[in-house]
């Protein structure tokens, strides 16, 4: 489904499918990636984001289709393809009495890698000051780049990162992807990110994709996907406080008549809502008109860029956290 930019791609994933007992948690997927290429994994929980990378990773098995990394698959080449490989889970857990220091070195052990080694991976992760710090002490952002360090340790050509930054505060997570910024630029390591946040997958990743319900609904770079169809502006709008106070019914029958027109979607409370526009100058007024009809008024207006969050709202009639 994708275009890799070389003709030998680094991963491969050809038709995979995965199902617990009653769930099809993966369907038909399909998509390579390319040496040194940033690659997120967009969808909300449930969306078969992690199932896929556990594939990737090994820990699962396709019930059909297959996955190559490197030409090689987990059947017949785990031992060499382990080495190649660094993850992170959604949740890792440490000996909460082991220090920074004595965590890397206890990893590290297991590559048999040199002392320097943990030295270089607590500058890159910035934990210079809590080297000391047990674990049980450590901030969730902490614990977040002492997991990633753990997955740099042994030069992964291929990073698998399932929700890094999933419950950290806005600034544990710009930390977390200044990180990642920095590898980027080595353009050694190609990195596979699942989130379900779209300012982190547009931020990190070259190349995005999108799933729901087990399957890609669409793929490509940002600015590709953003710029395909018919390129609607977004306009954002707020209703007077005294129009909010109808009752939660009869706002929806107002609303579902101008669903019926114009491609509206409103926020849990009904209070604020969204519109995508093709062309401003002719269906805005009409939009307004409408409004006006149904007796709703607007006390604030705003215009802005259509985000990957309309884009999949548009595909699938929900927000990407909702």
């Amino acid at each position: 489904m994708s275009e890799p930019s070389v003709n030998n791609p680094l991963i491969e994933v050809r038709h995979i499918h995965k199902s617990f007992k009653t769930v099809q948690a993966v369907r038909d997927v399909s998509f390579t990636i390319s040496q040194g290429q940033f690659v997120a994994l967009l969808g909300p929980n449930g969306a078969g984001k992690t199932t896929t990378v556990e594939m990737i990773e090994g820990i699962q098995k396709p019930d059909q289709g297959e996955i190559r990394i490197m030409g090689l698959n987990w059947k017949e080449h785990a031992d060499r393809l382990r080495p190649l490989i660094g993850l992170s889970l959604q949740e890792t857990r440490f000996v909460d009495k082991l220090n920074v220091v004595e965590t890397l070195r206890l990893f590290a052990s297991f590559y048999s890698l040199p002392a320097s080694r943990v030295e270089e991976i607590i500058t890159t992760v910035g934990l210079q000051e809590k080297r000391k710090a047990a674990v049980e002490n450590l901030s969730g952002g902490q614990r977040q780049r002492l997991a990633l360090g753990i997955a740099l340790l042994n030069y992964p050509n291929i990073l698998l990162l399932d929700e890094p930054t999933t419950g950290l505060d806005p600034n544990a997570r710009r930390e977390i992807w200044n990180i990642l910024l920095q590898l980027k630029k080595n353009g050694r390591t190609s990195l596979i990110l699942t989130t379900h946040y779209m300012e982190e997958a547009e931020k990190l990743c070259d190349y995005i994709i999108i799933f729901h319900n087990g399957e890609i609904l669409k793929e490509g770079s940002r600015n590709a996907l953003l710029d395909e169809g018919d390129g609607r502006k977004i306009v954002e709008f707020e209703l007077e406080k005294n129009e909010t106070a109808e009752s939660y019914s009869a706002l929806r029958q107002k609303f579902d008549q101008l669903a019926a027109l114009f491609r509206v979607h409103w926020d849990r409370e009904l209070s604020k809502g969204s519109v995508a526009l093709t062309n401003l100058e002719t269906e805005l007024p009409l939009f307004l008109e409408h409004m006006k009809e149904l007796g709703l008024t607007i006390c604030n207006l705003s215009f802005r860029k259509k985000t990957l969050d309309d884009l999949f709202t548009e595909l699938t009639g929900r927000h990407l956290d909702d």
